[in-house]
């Protein structure tokens, strides 16, 4: 297994919940991330709600700079996504430790995989062991939206 770097001093990951700036989150996503773009609040916070939460936090400030969600059934299958840090911290590893930190909190739960989808950083999911699927043609999708 790949190692992630460790986050940079003055940096922590925490899966509280109640830690979360579900606010800044949202502004993130539903403003600036291509793949929510528009987001209602509301299915925000339902798919906060129904997942496993990392954000990770300025340990002067207290503030939110990353954040990841996963889906899960912590037996067989976990889905990774919401993968977003904030631009003013972007280039000191902070996503590659934080996702390497969600592979490792995953790893006890003994999931057969974990997906995720990606357009533009698939060097930085592959830092840490993620590969492209052997057998995309068995794949489906049902997309109601």
């Amino acid at each position: 297994m790949n190692d992630a770097p460790s986050l940079p001093d003055g940096y922590e990951i925490s899966t509280d919940p109640d830690r979360l700036d579900v606010d800044r989150v949202h502004r993130w996503l539903s403003t600036d991330a291509y793949w929510a773009k528009g987001r209602p609040r509301e299915k925000h916070d339902r798919a906060v709600a129904s997942s496993l939460n990392f954000g990770v936090y300025d340990t002067v400030s207290g503030d939110q700079v990353a954040y990841a969600r996963v889906v899960t059934d912590r037996s067989t299958f976990a889905w990774l996504c919401d993968v977003y840090v904030d631009r003013s911290v972007r280039g000191k590893d902070i996503g590659t430790a934080m996702v390497g930190a969600v592979r490792d909190h995953l790893l006890p739960f003994g999931l057969r995989r974990v997906l995720l989808a990606t357009a533009d950083a698939h060097g930085v999911y592959a830092k840490l062991g993620f590969e492209p699927l052997a057998q995309p043609d068995i794949w489906m999708a049902l997309v109601l939206e």
